[in-house]
């Protein structure tokens, strides 16, 4: 009864990440389960926001760091526009900040990306059986105090200061960029260090990376 079920109804799926070949690899794993259906793919956020005027998905996958609309932002508008449309994360960051804010946004199940294969069809299954799906090392995630935001530590100038300082710009490009002085830019940064108490670029790029703000 189950398996006639499953090939009446498949589940149907919309993948969303900017990697082509990621992309590629979690459709051809999703072929081989019974019963899943993949009928939509997006580079990002728009994309995929474009794609749900039009079609209605069972489930999302969806990566959180993509250019343009990243995943978190996404996960939010698909909330609020469609509630009925379950939203899976697949991503390679596990931090609290994260998860949590993954969750908050209205994402019902977590998945890492370096996950063993099988627990694709188990967080699908189980986001459609009981509304939710968070492996035992995400789960674990849940339960940690949250750590600081990016936005909790610094100004919205900041944050844009920080992630062009991770993309490897310089102060006078940062400087042409955003329509200021090269000596504002690094009165920006410095304070940027103090509040975060980092010594170096090098630090304030691995801080950037773990924030989600550049990828590594």
């Amino acid at each position: 009864m189950m398996q006639n079920f499953s090939k009446a109804m498949p589940i149907q799926v919309v993948l969303a990440d900017d990697h082509d070949l990621v992309r590629s690899g979690i459709k051809a794993l999703l072929a081989t389960v019974e019963g899943v259906q993949v009928i939509a793919e997006a580079r990002n956020g728009q994309e995929l926001l474009a794609l749900l005027d039009s079609i209605k998905p069972d489930v999302v996958m969806t990566d959180i760091s993509m250019p343009g609309m990243d995943g978190i932002t996404a996960i939010g508008e698909i909330h609020a526009r469609h509630p009925d449309v379950r939203v899976i994360v697949l991503s390679m960051y596990d931090t609290v900040d994260f998860v949590k804010r993954a969750v908050a946004n209205g994402a019902c199940g977590y998945l890492m990306k370096d996950a063993p294969p099988f627990e694709l069809e188990q967080a699908l299954r189980s986001v459609m059986a009981t509304g939710s799906y968070f492996s035992a090392a995400v789960a674990q995630r849940l339960l940690q105090p949250s750590e600081p935001t990016v936005d909790d530590e610094l100004t919205q100038r900041q944050v844009e200061i920080l992630t062009l300082i991770a993309q490897g710009k310089s102060a006078k490009e940062i400087a042409y960029e955003l329509g200021l002085s090269p000596k504002t830019v690094d009165v920006h940064r410095a304070r940027i260090m103090e509040r975060l108490r980092l010594n170096d670029i090098a630090s304030l790029t691995r801080y950037a990376v773990r924030k989600g703000l550049v990828k590594a």
